[in-house]
């Protein structure tokens, strides 16, 4: 038996509850990922002013892409293991509280699902899936230039970022291509803009006040500073704003694009002064990330849509 002082062992579905909120919070995630794939179906639609899209466009493309996160996630697990193990120990897998097999297994389970829904829509589906799974195998091993990548925090970032927008494009085909067989024009700053939005979440989520810095964590504020982070940051969110009206005169939704991220540019604007210059912590610009990361994939795909019909 054992001490009184003894921690029971979580129980196997108490272990992965803990582990998806510490390291992939459905609650926070899930909504966001929702909105990024329906908007993919929707804007596709949009753009071949084709009827509306069917449930199982937007069920497969929602799936696929919650479990493509999830993937990154795991490989991010597996990646940073040494680093997380000798300065974040707190962290889930080096404290024990599940496996690098288990994350395996895990990874295995989704790529299984997601092949399975791909069969299911339209096998051609397939070759798609196929091209944002080999991006993610190659970040996954860094590029095979894990040093000389990690010397370089920009072109990291900016690597690593190129998959967003090849997982919008399995969205958009979830529509385009069991429907019409080729991709429509026009999708480009659809995808530039998905492109740009996850560098302003990723900048976001790693802006910090000094006193909030760990050691071993690399973050954007510590890389440029408080003032530059949030400039880089700030620049970001207007070439988003840039890349979605181009994206939403495509479909004739400029104006209520325009309005729209406006009002919201004006929250970050204020969200980003008080973090620069008052001392708020990062966390603020990590949650207006996600408002704003909102409002960009609702207006240029289900919003436009709803109003349509």
């Amino acid at each position: 038996m054992g001490t009184p002082n003894e921690t029971p062992p979580p129980s196997f579905s108490g272990k992965w509850w803990t582990y998806q909120k510490e390291r992939f919070p459905l609650l926070a995630h899930g909504p966001l990922i929702a909105a990024f794939s329906a908007c993919a179906v929707s804007y596709s639609s949009l753009l071949r002013q084709a009827p509306v899209p069917g449930w199982e466009m937007y069920f497969t493309a929602f799936v696929v892409c919650l479990l493509m996160f999830l993937q990154l996630r795991i490989a991010d697990e597996f990646k940073d293991f040494e680093d997380d193990s000798r300065w974040r120990p707190y962290r889930a897998v080096p404290r024990g509280l599940v496996k690098l097999s288990e994350l395996r297994v895990v990874f295995i389970l989704a790529a299984a699902i997601q092949l399975g829904l791909v069969l299911w829509l339209d096998l051609r589906l397939l070759w798609v899936l196929g091209i944002a799974w080999t991006y993610l195998a190659l970040m996954s091993v860094e590029f095979f230039c894990r040093e000389w990548l990690k010397a370089r925090p920009v072109v990291y970032l900016v690597s690593h970022m190129g998959i967003m927008p090849l997982v919008d494009f399995f969205g958009t085909a979830c529509e385009w291509l069991p429907r019409a067989g080729k991709a429509p024009a026009g999708l480009g700053w659809f995808l530039a803009a998905s492109f740009c939005n996850g560098i302003v979440i990723e900048l976001g989520r790693k802006l910090r006040q000094p006193a909030d810095e760990e050691e071993g964590v690399e973050t954007y504020s510590a890389l440029w500073g408080v003032q530059g982070g949030a400039t880089v940051w700030v620049f970001m969110l207007f070439w988003t704003w840039y890349c979605a009206l181009k994206a939403s005169q495509a479909i004739g939704f400029a104006f209520p694009v325009s309005c729209g991220l406006g009002a919201v540019l004006l929250v970050a604007m204020a969200a980003v002064f008080g973090y620069a210059h008052r001392g708020m912590s990062g966390k603020k610009i990590e949650a207006v990330s996600a408002v704003w990361t909102l409002a960009l994939y609702l207006l240029l795909g289900l919003v436009p849509l709803v109003l349509r019909r």
